[in-house]
């Protein structure tokens, strides 16, 4: 049930934004010479996407000028997506991007593990089980010693286990045990090889209200050993307050629905010391830690010249500022200290090319490219600044080609030349790097440790720009991109990518079959290149049966399209199986689809994924045709029904009335609704009606927090925060001879088995009598919960309320959930019409 966001060449539509290139005004170049006068770090740690404090980062780096990053030990792969329908891996791959994008406006740095985030976990014992313990702390402690942090916050308590996400508590004690092993070259030698041992001086927590019984609590505790910020500073350069910067950073968590409204004043922030030495009563953060440039031997006299830089800085002629620049650049060329001199070269060289108006570029004339091409480069040089500027060489990277214009910038002349590049044979495809393998529940598969942590796979096809600037020769190094004019947002940029000569795709991820009638599978062949040739073939699969054989196609041109149409005939026995079709060119195979997410508030994003259909033969009866669905938060739910064999009719809110419900069968309320939809404040009595004259409504879980209406049935019913986990945990049925249970299809144990990432969530713990609860399960050294399934008649019908994790369950095509659905579907109405002994089409 994959939406595709397919592209391919029809570009004019995209919000391609991708690569813009950093453009420093005045006020922003002053602010990176202050940068270039601190030298010291602090590293956030926590388990999630939109677990940071964004305030305090934005503190950290705009106030205290100190380099800052956020680990997020997972791409927060396991939560739910408000803005679309990708789950899993996809929504990782969006909420990796959603950090970049609130890192480039509060200052930070991103870093993560190999976590992968599995979903809820109750206690960090689970946790770190499920995680491989070692090794996620293997990448904790590499981070440190990469990243080299003066000092560490955590955002969690490591004495939390059992109160709150076993991530969070997880996060803490991996940085905790990170924070005192990365110092030792005993611990994991391999990177302490590599990177050198790092001792971070300080570990604190970032404590607030919020892990206190109350505000109240809160305001009453003793706060003489915590330091104690105002993040609420006002930047006049700038023209905000720190918290409205933070403000806009959170708001980049947009798949979560974490808008937040800019405030303004004083807003107080607390760390507690877990480790190292601080004293009481001081709001120093790096009291006893020198971050002046004399922490580097040859630092002083760099120190001296960047502080005039500073002072005499001329806003209106940041140029006037380089030859000081020039020569602190030359003395950071000679320090000892690798890691230092590392960061301050690309700090210094960044405020060198802005203060001097200096704009660099290469645009490839296409998107995407496939191995052994050539494409046309088209290059630009332009210095605006009364300095004297020359391009030397610029060397395009993989391939070593070089050129040497050897050209002089004049003020506010442009340079520019066009060349071709050919793309290696052997130039690996663009994908997250994460991605490229199957990972385990816990963890993603990086085979090269030198990826470990980084939030992107780095680009190979870059722009090495050699310059002079009043004599001194400095390298700069720039992404290649595509960029092309939109009519309605102009300028527009995308990265520029490799990609197979063909792409191979499927329209669903699952495709079900209730009975023995044959289906029609579309497997769509996409050029990537000109002149594509080849076969398609299905695969060999015991019990199912395809014709054709294979499809012939070509040749195709670059960016045409394909559709050929496979006839499955499922087994008679229920069965699963993976279809997954292969083209064939020159005498390669390919079973990838190129797929691309392209949301507005995110550079685009592609990704190779496995073309790949799930082929899943359900014995399974039903009653009922016409179902009517009210969305929530987004899942494939109305999909999963039309696929075996209901008809599916989204309502709009506005459209809610007893009499317009009255013709469905069954009304299915979304995920969250009572969450995300306000109108069904308003609605709710409609909807009771429509149960009460006879009317079938199953609603799905809502969270405890936010509801639009309290009365959510007919009867009191009152959720609560209950979950069960474990995906695998024993499932016992309350009320047997239940007609949920046992009409059409008789539900067994064998319906709870191959459920994926949990039970279900937001149980019901209070219900009035008038409610049956079906089912009872519980995680381990749990007491049970009862309220995943509860069903009342109301009037002449049924409401049912259950948490159970149908929308996951679904795209997985778990055969008991569907059976279980229709039976809910099901209640009150007559014999089944539909069976799967039936050898007649639905």
């Amino acid at each position: 049930m994959r939406k595709i966001f397919f592209f391919l060449f029809i570009l004019s539509i995209s919000a391609l934004r991708a690569q813009q290139p950093e453009k420093l005004n005045s006020s922003e170049i002053f602010k990176e010479i202050q940068k270039l006068n601190f030298l010291g770090s602090v590293l956030y740690v926590a388990a999630h996407p939109d677990d940071e404090n964004t305030r305090l980062i934005s503190y950290l780096s705009k106030e205290l000028n100190a380099r800052t990053a956020y680990l997020s030990l997972t791409r927060g792969d396991g939560g739910q997506n408000l803005i679309g329908p990708e789950l899993r891996e996809l929504l990782g791959l969006i909420r990796t991007q959603e950090l970049l994008a609130a890192r480039r406006i509060d200052g930070g740095e991103q870093y993560f593990t190999r976590a992968n985030d599995f979903g809820y976990s109750k206690h960090p014992g689970e946790t770190l089980s499920i995680w491989q313990e070692e090794e996620i702390l293997k990448d904790v402690v590499r981070t440190i010693r990469t990243f080299r942090p003066d000092v560490i916050i955590n955002r969690f308590k490591i004495e939390s286990a059992g109160e709150t996400h076993g991530h969070h508590t997880s996060s803490a004690i991996l940085s905790a045990r990170g924070f005192e092993l990365a110092g030792k070259a005993s611990s994991f030698s391999e990177s302490a090889s590599e990177e050198g041992t790092w001792q971070p001086k300080k570990l604190l927590f970032n404590t607030s209200p919020w892990f206190y019984e109350s505000n109240e609590a809160f305001e009453a505790a003793d706060k003489s050993h915590f330091l104690q910020f105002d993040t609420g500073v006002y930047y006049p350069l700038i023209g905000m307050s720190n918290t409205e910067i933070a403000s806009l950073s959170r708001s980049q968590h947009q798949s979560q629905g974490f808008g937040s409204t800019g405030s303004r004043g004083k807003a107080l922030e607390y760390l507690e010391l877990i480790a190292g030495d601080h004293p009481a009563n001081n709001n120093d953060l790096f009291h006893g830690i020198n971050t002046s440039w004399s922490r580097v031997k040859g630092g002083e006299e760099i120190g001296k010249i960047l502080e005039s830089v500073e002072k005499n800085y001329d806003f209106q002629e940041p140029s006037a500022s380089i030859p000081a620049l020039i020569e602190a650049y030359k003395l950071i060329q000679d320090l000892d200290d690798e890691h230092w001199k590392k960061i301050k070269t690309a700090e210094i060289k960044k405020v060198i090319a802005a203060s001097a108006g200096l704009y660099l570029e290469a645009v490839a004339n296409t998107p995407l490219s496939t191995p052994g091409e050539v494409i046309e480069l088209e290059l630009e040089a332009i210095n605006r600044s009364p300095l004297k500027v020359e391009v030397l060489k610029i060397k395009m990277e993989p391939t070593g080609s070089i050129i040497e214009p050897q050209q002089e910038l004049k003020d506010n002349e442009s340079w520019k030349e066009a060349v071709p590049l050919l793309v290696p044979e052997d130039t690996p495809y663009t994908s997250p790097y994460w991605l490229k393998e199957k990972g385990s529940l816990g963890m993603y598969k990086v085979d090269d440790p030198n990826l470990i942590g980084l939030p992107e796979t780095p680009r190979e096809f870059k722009a090495i720009f050699t310059v002079t600037i009043e004599g001194e020769e400095l390298t700069f190094s720039r992404e290649i991109v595509f960029k092309r004019n939109d009519p309605v947002k102009g300028e527009t940029y995308r990265p520029f990518e490799i990609v197979p000569p063909v792409s191979v795709s499927v329209p669903d991820d699952v495709l079900i079959f209730a009975n023995h009638a044959p289906k029609t599978l579309p497997v769509t062949v996409t050029a990537m290149r000109d002149s594509v040739v080849g076969t398609l073939t299905p695969p060999d699969l015991k019990h199912w049966k395809f014709s054709p054989e294979k499809h012939e196609f070509g040749p195709l041109s670059k960016g045409e399209q394909n559709t050929f149409l496979f006839s499955v005939t499922a087994p008679e026995a229920q069965d699963q199986s993976i279809f997954n079709p292969e083209a064939t060119v020159d005498g390669k195979k390919y079973s990838r689809e190129v797929y691309q997410l392209d949301y507005d508030h995110i550079p685009l994003q592609t990704v190779l994924l496995q073309a790949e259909t799930k082929l899943v033969k359900l014995d399974i009866r039903k009653s009922g045709k016409l179902i009517g669905y009210i969305e929530g938060a987004g899942d494939l739910v109305p999909q999963a029904l039309e696929q075996i064999g209901y008809t599916v009719i989204k309502i709009l809110p506005q459209d809610i009335s007893a009499a317009n419900l009255k013709q469905y069968d069954a009304v299915v309320m979304g995920i969250r609704a009572y969450n995300v939809v306000n109108e069904l404040q308003h609605k709710q009595s409609e909807l009771m009606k429509y149960v009460k004259d006879g009317g079938n409504l199953i609603v799905q879980y809502n969270t405890s927090r936010g509801l639009v209406t309290n009365d959510l049935a007919p009867y009191p019913l009152q959720l609560s925060r209950d979950r069960v986990t474990d995906e695998n945990a024993e499932v016992r049925f309350l009320a047997k001879d239940h007609p949920v249970l046992n009409f059409p299809n008789k539900i067994t144990a064998a319906d709870f088995e191959g459920w994926v990432q949990e039970r279900g969530l937001y149980f019901p713990d209070k219900w009035a009598p008038q409610f049956t609860p079906l089912l009872s399960m519980n995680d381990p050294a749990e007491t049970p919960k009862d309220g995943s399934l509860l069903v009342a008649p109301y009037g002449k019908g049924y409401y049912i309320y259950t948490g159970l994790s149908f929308f996951r369950e679904f795209p997985e095509g778990v055969p008991g959930a569907f059976r279980l659905f229709a039976n809910m579907i099901s209640l009150g109405k007559p014999e089944a019409t539909t069976t799967t002994s039936s050898n007649k089409p639905q």
